[in-house]
């Protein structure tokens, strides 16, 4: 059975951290302070340890702490395994597990991590692009292979772009990538149908307090979107006049958009109030959590950054009490440890200072 943990966390000149080491037994994190301590550069570090950028998608460089830019280091115990991230200078990033370099699509098989954030808020009334990636994030927690036909697909896109820029006109070679993209597009868009079912069967009959959120992919041109490697492959073929006049492939599922519905009200998640939109959001990660749960034995890891922002106080409490019935691991911020009262000696608590310009960390009993 996975064990989806974090049990020790080292932090050393991240962001505002020029040393911080954590250690933790697995209850709930919640994490207190005022803001621009540094609680959210914490989560953002624990974010590193799945594939991809993390929460707020920075490059290496940019996670260096300043002014010194020696470079930076996380290093992190998960489950039994040794992770270590990393960048020299202004170097690129480098993955250890167990000592051994390796890619950071291997993480996927050591954690498996979820995040909200502030700027999630407006996922369901600003752009497609931020929806695709909450959805590809629940996929990579159900099936890490996702990440590499997400790179293989975009690779292969890449190059079809530059060739469409440069009006190079030689069919084999948009044939030969096209076909890249169909069947390395066929198996993401597969992915997610399978996923949007896992997390649709996960939110009937939950006890929970959150609302069901019904959700569906749509084509940015209407209607469903192409999902086999035929149509697929057809549908790059036939819109490469339309492509190369654009510059870019205006089709496939870099494009698909996820639409949610507030099922109880039959109201698109666009319309709903913004406490609303936030408590589907939570609702969708909370089902991913049961699912997961429920199909490998273990929660994935939560972040869950000022998470109390548009919960009441019932709900907050709601929220803490489901978290602990999952056993999942949540690293929770906010700016008073009075947010976290209701958790009691079931999380554990650290408050987050800043002195001089570094970020402080000390843990706290109970919360």
């Amino acid at each position: 059975m996975p064990d989806f943990v974090v049990t020790e966390l080292l932090l050393s000149h991240f962001r505002s951290h020029r040393r911080t080491e954590m250690r933790f037994d697995g209850r709930p994190v919640a994490l207190w302070g005022v803001n621009g301590a540094g609680k959210t550069n914490i989560l953002e570090a624990i974010s590193l340890l799945s594939p991809g950028r993390g929460l707020r998608r920075a490059a290496a460089e940019e996670l260096a702490r300043r002014p010194e830019a020696l470079g930076w280091k996380v290093a992190a115990r998960v489950g039994g395994h040794e992770v270590g991230l990393g960048a020299e200078g202004e170097g690129p990033r480098t993955v250890t597990i167990d000592g051994k370099a390796t890619s950071q699509v291997a993480l996927g098989r050591v954690a498996r991590i979820l995040w909200l954030v502030p700027a999630m808020d407006r996922l369901w009334i600003e752009g497609a692009e931020g929806r695709r990636r909450f959805l590809d994030r629940m996929v990579l927690s159900f099936v890490p292979a996702h990440a590499e036909a997400v790179l293989a697909y975009e690779k292969a896109m890449r190059e079809r772009n530059r060739l469409l820029r440069e009006e190079v006109r030689d069919p084999a070679w948009y044939g030969a990538l096209e076909a890249q993209m169909a069947a390395a597009g066929a198996e993401i868009a597969a992915n997610r149908r399978a996923v949007l079912a896992r997390i649709a069967a996960a939110q009937e009959g939950a006890d929970t307090g959150f609302p069901a959120a019904g959700l569906a992919l749509a084509d940015p041109d209407g209607g469903a979107p192409r999902e086999s490697v035929g149509d697929l492959a057809l549908a790059y073929a036939q819109g490469r006049a339309r492509d190369a006049a654009a510059g870019r492939t205006l089709s496939g599922p870099h494009r698909s958009d996820l639409v949610a519905t507030y099922d109880a009200k039959s109201v698109p998640a666009a319309r709903c109030s913004t406490g609303e939109q936030k408590a589907l959001l939570i609702s969708l990660v909370l089902a991913n959590a049961r699912a997961l749960k429920a199909d490998i034995g273990a929660a994935p890891i939560l972040l869950l950054d000022e998470i109390a922002a548009h919960l009441d106080a019932g709900r907050a409490a709601m929220l803490y009490d489901e978290l602990c019935r999952l056993g999942a691991q949540a690293f929770m911020t906010g700016t008073g440890r009075e947010l976290f009262a209701p958790l009691g000696p079931r999380a554990q608590g650290f408050e987050i200072t800043e002195e001089a310009g570094l970020s402080q960390v000390r843990e706290r009993t109970g919360t």
